[in-house]
């Protein structure tokens, strides 16, 4: 028998005790292993949590479920970096393996982890930590360990993605479908990690590290969120033949990985532009297997659970078979990538000027973008209004950050255009 401890009795934790308990023999028929939920810590252990636990399971004591000899397996379910690190370090060093489902402890602390857990020959095991129920970190880990990694992109933020759906769908203004969100249980009272981009950038540094045998850190991804996007940007990139999605994207080129979450035009006939509602999807290239793509449910109480129960599962079976392998352990290649600089990305972009309707103004602005490289696909302008400012919409070929950067700072000078230009990058196509 192995014996598992948790540690936070939220909502995950709550989903990871009912699979545990309810679908024990499940487990057991399948790995030959009985697992058992010996013990729960949390500060609130009186709320009713539709579940029935055995009589001395619940405790307010986090610390003697680490220091319990009998118990084989922490999980960490509480969430954030200060505690949630002190008890899993807690844990490694007192010889035990541990789960979690905590991207953020991951993406700031994840090489002292891994270095305590090598140290102290136990494993660590966050398939949870990054798209839920999607067996993500297996698939880059395992699945795909024969393939140099091209290409990492996906929907890791279903709060997000619920957002920009609901805009599409219904040209609804980004602050009144933050509230029904939030009104839903979608979002956060503070929606800030997910709505500005942090909570995708953690799951992102998480893949990159797996994908590209390098540490990254949160602090290595380009961030931006979605709060400034507006419905008439979404309709403008549904005429081109876009939908806008909130992507984490990791690409490596040359020996350097570039890292960035931010607002992204994705052709709308790709599979991931048809990624809806809450729902999350991974893309991966391989040099071997090519385009793949997973989907499914990235966060709730059984989904996440499934992920947290499957890597107990995996740890149970090495404890049995004495396997000193290091799940999930983010093992650092001996000729690591470097990171690249955000300002030498290529990408293609949309810019929406607010410029006046005079004669010559678009001869003006393509003649800047052209003095920085900038090659236009198309332009769209409507509402023409004489003397008067109106959305004036470019797409572009590939082009570099940095040029761009300077491209729009000139632009945003001019005495014809009012207010600052919005800038999408796009992916696909001729960005592919």
């Amino acid at each position: 028998m192995i014996n598992v401890g948790i540690i936070g009795f939220g909502t995950v934790g709550t989903g990871t005790a009912k699979i545990l308990i309810n679908n024990r023999s499940v487990i057991r028929e399948r790995t030959g292993i009985d697992i058992n939920l010996k013990s729960i810590a949390d500060l609130d252990i009186k709320k009713d949590r539709g579940i029935k636990l055995k009589k001395g399971v619940l405790t307010t004591d986090a610390r003697a479920v680490i220091n319990d000899p009998g118990i084989d397996i922490i999980v960490e379910l509480i969430g954030g970096t200060t505690i949630a690190r002190d008890m899993v370090l807690m844990a490694l060093r007192a010889g035990k393996h541990v789960v979690t489902a905590n991207k953020a402890l991951l993406a700031t602390h994840g090489s002292e982890i891994f270095r305590t857990a090598a140290k102290h020959k136990v494993r660590v095991g966050f398939e949870a930590a990054v798209a839920g129920g999607i067996p993500i970190i297996k698939v880059v880990r395992e699945g795909l360990v024969a393939n140099r990694i091209k290409a990492v992109y996906g929907i890791v933020n279903g709060t997000t993605n619920y957002i920009l759906t609901k805009m599409t769908e219904e040209k609804a203004e980004f602050a009144d479908v933050l509230k029904e969100a939030q009104k839903l249980g979608y979002a956060e009272a503070d929606p800030t990690y997910d709505i500005e981009g942090i909570d995708s950038a953690h799951k992102l540094a998480i893949l990159a590290t797996l994908a590209y045998g390098s540490s990254f850190s949160v602090r290595d991804v380009h961030v931006e969120g979605i709060s400034k996007i507006s419905p008439l940007d979404i309709d403008f990139a549904r005429e081109l033949g876009y939908k806008v999605k909130l992507l984490a994207i990791a690409k490596e080129t040359g020996g350097k990985v570039e890292l960035r979450v931010h607002p992204t035009m994705v052709p709308e006939e790709y599979l991931i532009s048809k990624v809806d509602g809450v729902y999350n999807a991974v893309y991966v290239e391989g040099d071997a297997v090519g385009s793949t793509l997973y989907y499914g449910r990235g966060a709730g109480d059984m989904p996440t659970g499934s992920a947290v129960v499957s890597d107990i599962s995996d740890i149970a079976r090495g404890i049995i078979s004495g396997s000193t392998d290091q799940l999930c352990s983010g093992s650092v290649s001996p000729k690591p990538k470097s990171l690249m600089k955000m300002d030498d990305v290529i990408s293609m972009y949309y810019f929406r000027f607010t410029a006046l309707d005079r004669p010559g103004v678009l001869s003006t602005i393509s003649g800047i973008l052209g003095k920085y490289n900038i090659s236009i696909i198309s332009v769209i302008q409507k509402g023409s209004q004489r003397g008067k400012a109106v959305p004036l919409v470019v797409l572009t070929h590939l082009a570099r950050e940095k040029d761009v950067t300077s491209a729009l700072r000139e632009i945003n000078r001019l005495p014809v255009v009012a207010g600052k230009t919005v800038c999408i990058r796009v992916e696909g196509r001729d960005a592919a």
